[in-house]
């Protein structure tokens, strides 16, 4: 991903030095494990540890590779130039290579998914501290980008937060879906290496065992790590929508917050427009990008083949960095969000109560009129409003047919907003608890 939306501790995750050390590692921490077996001299064991301090030296492992066409091998000759290639003679022992590869992309993955646990109970907070300041905040809801009825912006940060916190779920699933790892030789039976091996390795590197490998860790855990950073995404660009609808010109019930100094176009002057948001919804497409072929890397041919590797060396580095800096970016527009409450109240009433009109419905069913009579009363009052911009409490106190049924009193009695506020506080303490 390019550096504009990276960020470096995601970043850090995927550079080849971080890939080479843990390399590293899976191969020291096998040859400790084969030592304790027997398998091989203790000194040799030792010996690998010599390089525990050294930084690998990437160029010239792409030397070596430029002529062996194999990473692994380039890298495990650089090893054997540093702690002299007698002592080096037992590392890789019974392995295959996507014993190393397949095991160190779980702990790059595992090590990714720590960071965007962390980033969702970043946004969490915030969503739950503008949730909570505007609790009460009135504004209309909408069904097909049309006036519906009341509803208030703590609830519009509420349905956020839940949602967000479902995926804080997904994301620990998927962390532990992908938290396996396999040094089980070139087939997964053992054959040249003790399960103990592999067991020892895991334990030092915070993976557990994959229960059956064959010369791969089965691709069914990667479709589902990456389908839930996928999901995570759409619930991004969710938010991002209803953000860049909220800052619309004729809408103006909320805007990300213009800095001093901001300039909104390089023609119009007077432009502030939403593109951090804006933004939020591309990068989430990037991320859902790579879902399809994840889930198409799950069918590899019998024990394994590569078709997968090419697609995994880009969606993974690619698709973790990525979120990371959506996720982080949609915190920050949060926390920064500007919320417009007048413009809130004077956007409910353009159309003079009608967002009322459901409880005048049920008010005049109460009343003893059928449905089908109630809903034509009620509308033929509605279009009054909609087409001449009338008052609709003045239009039902005028027809004789509502007034037969309902008191002056009782209409205006329907119009009260508290109405439907009654059970904010149910659903927060269902989204948030007793806090």
């Amino acid at each position: 991903m390019i550096p504009r939306y990276s960020r470096p501790e995601m970043v850090a995750i995927w550079s080849p030095e971080t890939k080479f050390r843990i390399w590293y590692e899976i191969e020291a921490h096998a040859c400790d494990a084969m030592a304790d077996l027997g398998v091989i001299p203790r000194e040799n064991a030792a010996a690998v540890w010599k390089a525990k301090d050294v930084e690998f030296d990437v160029a010239r492992i792409d030397e070596i590779e430029a002529v062996t066409k194999h990473d692994v091998i380039a890298f495990l000759t650089h090893l054997a130039e540093i702690i002299g290639s007698d002592e080096a003679r037992f590392v890789h022992q019974g392995m295959t290579s996507s014993d190393v590869l397949d095991t160190c992309f779980n702990v790059q993955l595992v090590r990714a998914a720590d960071i965007l646990i962390a980033d969702v109970q970043g946004l969490l907070a915030a969503l739950k501290r503008r949730a909570m300041e505007h609790k009460l905040t009135i504004r209309i809801g909408r069904s097909h980008g049309i006036h519906a009825e009341p509803t208030t912006m703590g609830l519009t940060f509420a349905r956020f937060y839940a949602e967000m916190d479902r995926n804080l779920s997904r994301l620990r699933d998927a962390r532990a879906e992908v938290a396996t790892g396999a040094l089980s030789g070139a087939v997964g039976t053992f054959a040249n290496i003790d399960p103990a091996v592999e067991a020892h390795v895991c334990d030092k590197l915070g993976l557990v065992p994959e229960p059956i490998s064959t010369q791969v860790i089965p691709r069914d855990r990667h479709a589902a790590f990456f389908a839930a950073l996928g999901v995570v995404a759409s619930s991004i660009e969710n938010i991002a929508t209803e953000i860049r609808h909220m800052q619309r010109t004729e809408v103006l019930e909320a805007e990300e917050f213009f800095s001093k100094g901001q300039k909104g176009s390089s023609a119009m002057p007077h432009k502030r427009n939403p593109v951090l948001t804006e933004n939020l919804t591309g990068l989430a497409r990037l991320v859902r990008m790579a879902v399809v072929p994840a889930m198409e890397n799950v069918a590899l041919w019998h024990e394994r083949d590569i078709s997968h590797s090419s697609v995994e060396r880009n969606i993974g580095p690619d698709t973790t960095v990525t979120l990371d800096f959506a996720l982080s970016r949609l915190t920050g527009v949060i926390d920064k969000l500007v919320i417009y409450p007048d413009n809130m109240i004077a956007n409910m009433n353009k159309f003079r109560g009608l967002v009322h009109s459901q409880r005048v419905l049920l008010a005049l069913t109460q009343k003893g009129v059928s449905r089908e009579d109630a809903y034509r009363l009620v509308q033929r009052n509605a279009m009054k409003v909609w087409e001449h911009g009338a008052d609709f409490r003045e239009e039902l106190k005028g027809d004789a047919e509502v007034t037969a049924a309902l008191s002056e009193a009782e209409i205006d009695e329907k119009f009260d907003l508290s109405y439907h506020t009654k059970h904010v506080d149910t659903i927060f303490e269902r989204v948030f608890g007793e806090d």
